[in-house]
């Protein structure tokens, strides 16, 4: 039988399904010396390469959990010296889950599991993720309202979310999507600019006092309240 190319590499830690079928149809990912096309089986015993280098299914799943101090970048991309990834230098191949851009922090999963990414990124499962943000204008009831009911950006509306005012600078807000720079832009619109914006859940996974640029392994209890998120409802 064997397993689906896209699978096999998601299950490497290389990234998501979805960006492996991309490296397949880009002629990117080999099989025994043959270029792989969608729809590929990888039988046991065959070699696999991308962009000329073997990558090996693995079998023990790693899930970290990393605080991420402000001007990391999420990508594994080793021409840039700031990536996330070469700075954990972790042992096993890795790739993380959901992005945080360069100037946010906190919480961080990361893993080599593919179905993993694949799971926890589908926006139509409605995954809680939490931040805590400090904005440069007084925090008033009507913009957390505001907020918590929908913003217009990018051409769409935001989910209703959850919006609570912590400080006078200070807010927590949870949502359940994930657009590009969505927090930043909700506040924007409202004429607030982001200070600091600090990831503390995903899902059932909490920041806790882990400290900055530090990560550790997920419990036994938390890699499986993960993947059975990631299964969705």
């Amino acid at each position: 039988m064997g397993t689906r190319i896209n699978k096999f590499i998601a299950d490497s830690g290389l990234c998501s399904r979805r960006q492996a079928d991309k490296l397949v149809e880009e002629g990117r990912v080999s099989i025994d010396g043959r270029t792989a096309v969608p729809g590929d089986t990888v039988k046991d015993g065959s070699a696999v390469t991308v962009d000329g280098e073997p990558i090996k299914r693995e079998e023990t799943s790693v899930l970290l959990i990393f605080n991420k101090p402000k001007g990391l970048v999420c990508t594994s991309a080793e021409e840039e010296k700031d990536n996330v990834i070469s700075y954990i230098n972790y042992p096993k191949r890795i790739t993380y889950v959901g992005r945080l851009d360069k100037d946010s922090e906190g919480l961080l999963l990361l893993t080599n599991k593919g179905e993993l990414v694949d799971g926890l990124m589908r926006s139509r499962h409605g995954h809680e993720k939490e931040y805590i943000v400090t904005v440069d204008k007084a925090v008033n009831e009507r913009f957390i309202k505001s907020m918590a009911a929908g913003v217009p950006i990018l051409d769409t509306v935001t989910r209703p979310c959850v919006a609570e005012r912590i400080g006078k600078y200070r807010f927590r807000i949870i949502i359940t999507q994930g657009l590009n720079l969505q927090i930043r832009r909700m506040c924007e619109h409202f004429g607030y600019n982001v200070v600091r914006l600090v990831r503390v859940r995903v899902g059932p996974i909490t920041l806790g006092d882990l400290e900055p640029g530090k990560y550790r392994a997920a419990t036994r209890d938390e890699k499986r309240a993960v993947f059975r998120l990631a299964e969705g409802p």
